[in-house]
């Protein structure tokens, strides 16, 4: 019998094993199926309370990224974060679903660059604590998604009357006022 058939006999039978690095098939301990029982949970908890919670978007550069050199190519993300953005998340997580979407998610290298950015600057902050979510949970749309609210530096709220011309011509981010 190849290994792959013991590995597959053994599941099917419902036996609780591990496969160590090694490729050493074992069988867990009472506490590693209870630790792997317990993750499975919260990993089901946080999907299901996921869809329940509105969504609010946010723009990366100006928002999240400082944006100080200006625009480099969807792939290239040279600043520090906005100061609090971090924290922002962090806390805004507990309440939202957040997604990022910016003009550089559906650019070729956007995406990944911002994820890879993300993680970098986020640290610990990155992963699930006992403190709280991670930004790991973010989502990464690469369309804008249907959100309850939105944060982009560039933007107007619409508040039922269209704003004049010079209005819109004059408008500058926060960031170049």
């Amino acid at each position: 019998m190849s290994k792959i058939e013991e590995i597959e006999k053994r599941i099917n039978a419902g036996d609780n094993i591990t496969i160590e690095p090694d490729g050493t098939v074992r069988n867990m301990t009472a506490a590693e199926v209870a630790s792997r029982e317990e993750d499975e949970r919260r990993a089901k908890e946080k999907f299901a309370s996921r869809g329940r919670k509105p969504i609010l978007c946010l723009d990366f550069d100006g928002v999240i990224h400082s944006y100080s050199s200006g625009w480099q190519g969807a792939d290239v993300i040279p600043d520090p974060p906005v100061d609090g953005a971090i924290a922002f998340m962090l806390g805004a997580l507990e309440h939202f679903q957040v997604a990022i979407f910016s003009s550089r998610s559906n650019q070729r290298g956007g995406l990944r660059a911002m994820q890879r950015w993300l993680k970098e600057h986020a640290g610990a902050a990155w992963y699930e604590s006992p403190a709280g979510s991670g930004l790991e949970e973010i989502t990464w749309p690469t369309e804008k998604p249907a959100a309850m609210i939105t944060i982009d530096d560039r933007a107007i709220t619409f508040d039922g009357t269209w704003p004049a011309l010079d209005t819109l011509k004059a408008f500058k981010p926060w960031n170049k006022r």
